[in-house]
């Protein structure tokens, strides 16, 4: 099982892992929209090595789109989203270790779907606002000692900061 709440470089195959699992998404998800986002789709940002895929389709669609997704072996995680956003795992191999997919289903005018794609953007060009994220993400791993919500919950105030810087720059 992997470690999940430990801060790693980033890994310069994320691009190519998040292009393979694409494609699969694809087969079965033909008129969704999936994007690469969180730590894995921003070049030098650290984080917890976890791939993270955004996907949107139709408002109505949701619930029939977790279903077919839960029936190519991702887990719907109750818990694990919002009012806009459902959130799945699924665990796959990649160099003989065991690795950890992060779904996050929603529709393209929510403002989850909003936000994670401004986030993502603005981290990519801009160098310090990535160092702080790192700084941020490294030290609630250390904070959290492994619990989730303490993980979040450190990093909360700040990516609600980094959206309104996010908002501002566009």
């Amino acid at each position: 099982m992997i470690e999940k709440y430990k801060f790693r470089k980033y890994n310069p195959d994320f691009p190519r892992l998040f292009n393979r699992e694409k494609i699969k998404l694809k087969k079965i998800l033909k008129d969704a929209i999936i994007e690469h986002i969180g730590s894995s789709a921003v070049k030098r940002l650290g984080g917890k090595g976890i791939l993270d895929i955004a996907i949107a389709v139709p408002k109505k669609d949701l619930t029939k789109t977790r279903k077919i997704l839960e029936k190519n072996n991702y887990l719907f995680r109750p818990g694990g989203g919002t009012k806009e956003r459902l959130f799945l795992t699924k665990y796959y191999k990649y160099s003989g270790k065991e690795r950890l997919v992060h779904l996050q289903l929603s529709f393209s005018d929510s403002q989850s779907w909003k936000n994670q794609l401004l986030v993502r953007d603005f981290l990519r060009i801009n160098k310090k606002a990535r160092e702080d994220y790192a700084r941020i993400k490294t030290e609630a791993v250390k904070f959290a000692k492994g619990d989730g919500k303490k993980y979040r919950k450190y990093k909360h105030q700040f990516l609600q900061n980094l959206i309104k810087k996010a908002r501002r720059a566009k």
